[in-house]
């Protein structure tokens, strides 16, 4: 396993339960890259993607998209009861909602994709407890929250438990195809492996498979902070730009504190500072919720693919040795249980009734699409020199 995330951690536990021999290595610290700096929703509500999915991938894609991510949601639900683990897991229901009429418009067809497609969710304005006026909202009923730190770490020690073994700081640097695949370490180490699941955020062996034309990064930023105003009971993210995602945060004492998210953009093509992001989130929090000075902030990048469906299993059609698990689209918590779940089945032998929708080497989009898509990753690189 390369990465130590929410993909590389499941994935090394389950293997590890089922008795085989499990190495996890990950350049940094575990629960310290994406997984560690996230809005931490287990949803299947991804903002706007059930419309959209219906036109490009069809209704049964659609519907599959959707009872993945609510067996991803389950999946860590019955985790969280078998090991007994605390980690300020609660049931919430998430909101989409709109401040202009084209977004209720917007809404409005994804509450017909909902009905479409059987979603337990419905608009409903009515119940929205924001503090501002809305045009519209669309829930989805008995989502998650949780602080995936605790989460992962209790894992942890059980993949110890179960004779894993764990290696922090440890830099996966390329992977030698030998007719075994070796895993080269930024300390000239090798790891004699029979599979490797790639769970790296962005693959370090993004040539394979050309993922590098089918990935674009996108950052976006949070911030936690203490509030005078009343904190939303639900989970909250808008539909225009830019982006504001909300939802309470348990402290170390159980006290109430203000999550707020947003300011994305693609990585390299901010108009702005970084602190001015910040800037915006802090003076958001403020005029509405009564937010004091931030007790946390952070930044994170997003990968999205060309479909904005995750590709996950056999990274390439030559190779059954080496999987992936990437471009999550900010959405990596519920998806990244499927995605663990997906890949042990795969290597145990095991069928998964989600391996053909997300399989990497799936049909790409037309060839217009994917060469927008490829000028736009190109100039991204050229962009950061400018920005601070």
């Amino acid at each position: 396993m390369v990465g130590g995330g929410i993909v590389g951690i499941i994935s090394a536990y389950l293997l590890a339960k089922a008795g085989k021999k499990v190495t996890l290595i990950e350049a940094g610290r575990l629960i310290n890259g994406v997984t560690g700096h996230t809005t931490a929703k287990i949803t299947a509500q991804h903002s706007l993607i059930y419309d959209q999915l219906i036109k490009t991938l069809g209704e049964d894609k659609a519907k599959q998209y959707y009872d993945a991510n609510i067996d991803g949601l389950e999946f860590i639900r019955q985790l969280i009861k078998e090991l007994s683990i605390e980690c300020a897991y609660e049931t919430k229901d998430p909101f989409i909602y709109a401040e202009s009429h084209y977004g209720k418009r917007k809404l409005e067809r994804e509450a017909a994709a909902y009905q479409t497609l059987g979603i337990n969710g419905e608009l409903t304005k009515e119940n929205s407890d924001l503090p501002f006026p809305i045009k519209e909202a669309l829930v989805m009923y008995d989502q998650a929250q949780f602080d995936p730190v605790l989460f992962l770490t209790a894992l942890v020690r059980e993949i110890i438990r179960l004779g894993g073994t764990i290696f922090e700081h440890t830099r996966a640097m390329e992977i030698l195809k030998e007719t075994t695949p070796l895993i080269l370490t930024e300390n000239n180490s090798l790891i004699l492996c029979e599979k490797i699941i790639m769970a790296t955020h962005y693959p370090i062996n993004d040539a394979d498979g050309l993922y590098f034309t089918r990935l674009s990064i996108h950052r976006s930023y949070a911030m936690v902070t203490r509030a005078t105003g009343k904190i939303p009971e639900g989970m909250y993210i808008n539909v225009e730009q830019p982006a504001r995602s909300i939802r309470s945060v348990q402290g170390k004492d159980g006290e109430p504190l203000l999550l707020v998210g947003g300011e994305g953009h693609q990585t390299g093509k901010s108009s702005q500072k970084t602190i001015f992001h910040y800037q915006d989130l802090e003076e958001f929090g403020k005029k509405y919720f009564g937010g004091q000075s931030p007790l946390h902030m952070w930044s994170s990048q997003d990968l999205q693919t060309l479909d904005k469906v995750p590709y996950i299993g056999q990274m390439t059609k030559q190779n059954d040795t080496i999987f992936v698990a990437t471009g999550f689209n900010k959405w990596g918590m519920s998806a990244g249980a499927v995605a663990a779940k997906l890949l042990t089945d795969t290597i145990l032998g095991q069928k998964n009734r989600y391996a053909s929708l997300f399989d990497p080497t799936r049909k790409k989009l037309k060839l217009v699409d994917t060469k927008t898509f490829l000028w736009k990753n190109t100039s991204v690189g050229k962009d950061l020199w400018s920005v601070n």
